[in-house]
């Protein structure tokens, strides 16, 4: 026998408790058995498709339903995103001369102190986008926002986006800064900066980096409204790395 240790995030948070689980399963054992021994011990108020378009990560890396499980392992369940490790630089901008500067930080970010530590003499363009927490979500006056993230494998998923971005659209250098915990209204959760000697490449990849990092970026958000609290519902994760199906489940809990 071999036991493996199963992280649970955001909304399985709720149905699983916020604290690491020790399963113990046969040796050989894949993800797909592990998912069908988690999927019993959920409780009675987990909606019955609830694994639906759940990824899976295995020691900080994502993981398919064959992957074969060792003793020792750590498990993450991963329901789709709503927006070891490498270092993460500080979200000060000091460190703006690495071409991906990448950091979670839970201290307000200063979107003006990072732009202006991305730009250089070659550059022709900054293109920047400022995720702010709004005061509305589908029709309900919201408070404040939670966000949490798997750590290690968020800054992990994050620079290799960012690296991505600097080959694929050639740009000169990419800073990407994600808030955590309690944000409230008007202040950023994220900010990406794209620093390139052309506009038009600027543009195209810090569009794709917003769009990309909402999709696979294992970070959550916790929206509470004046009436009450939910998990606010992610987008599907892209092809391969959804093990079941392609929906997401939004779960309300105390306001």
């Amino acid at each position: 026998m071999m036991r493996v240790k199963v992280f649970p995030f955001g909304i399985f948070k709720d149905w699983l408790g916020s604290s690491a689980t020790t399963v113990e399963l046969p040796d050989g054992a894949s993800v797909a058995e592990l998912l069908e021994r988690m999927r019993a011990t959920l409780p009675a108020n987990a909606p019955a498709n609830c694994l639906s378009g759940i990824a899976v990560s295995v020691n900080a890396e994502y993981a398919n339903a064959a992957h074969i499980l060792r003793d020792g392992d750590e498990v993450g369940l991963l329901p789709p995103v709503s927006g070891g490790a490498p270092r993460a630089a500080d979200a000060s901008g000091k460190n703006a001369d690495e071409q991906a500067v990448i950091a979670l930080t839970r201290a307000p970010i200063d979107a003006e102190e990072l732009v202006a530590a991305s730009k250089r003499g070659e550059d022709g363009a900054v293109v920047v986008f400022d995720g702010i927490v709004r005061n509305e979500s589908r029709g309900r006056r919201t408070l404040h926002l939670d966000y949490e993230a798997y750590e290690e494998m968020a800054v992990r998923q994050m620079r290799d986006l960012a690296n991505q971005a600097l080959s694929r659209f050639d740009v000169r250098q990419v800073t990407i800064v994600h808030r955590l915990g309690r944000l409230e209204i008007g202040e950023t959760s994220i900010l990406i900066v794209v620093a390139s000697a052309h506009r038009a490449a600027a543009f195209e990849a810090c569009r794709w980096l917003i769009d990309i990092i909402k999709k696979t970026v294992p970070i959550w958000k916790k929206e509470t409204f004046v009436d009450g609290a939910v998990w606010a519902p992610g987008d599907p994760f892209p092809e391969g790395l959804a093990l079941e199906g392609s929906g997401s489940d939004t779960a309300e809990s105390p306001g």
